[in-house]
């Protein structure tokens, strides 16, 4: 089963979305599609501001790793620096 994380966040006080949309970019080449099992992700945002970024993974256990990984990572955590995480939450797949 695959694994599906939502993560839900809004832009961090002053941040424009064009500066996190670079860092999003940014993080997206140089760390999550470097990482393995790593099947698709994206970035979205509503008209209220909220934001979501939803990555497929083979598995939860890929999904963990890249979460380890990611205090590693120079463009991840700069990623982490322009938000305010409100939930990350994870789902399985049924194929």
């Amino acid at each position: 089963m695959a694994t599906v994380e939502v993560t839900t966040f809004r832009l961090a006080a002053g941040v424009e979305p064009e500066t996190f949309l670079s860092a999003d970019a940014r993080a997206q080449t140089e760390f999550f599609y470097a990482r393995a099992g790593l099947l698709r992700r994206t970035t979205a945002v509503a008209d209220d501001g909220d934001w979501v970024a939803v990555a497929l993974w083979r598995s939860a256990a890929d999904a963990d790793a890249a979460g380890v990984a990611a205090v590693q990572n120079r463009a991840a955590r700069d990623w982490a620096e322009l938000v305010e995480v409100s939930g990350v939450r994870r789902y399985r797949t049924f194929d």
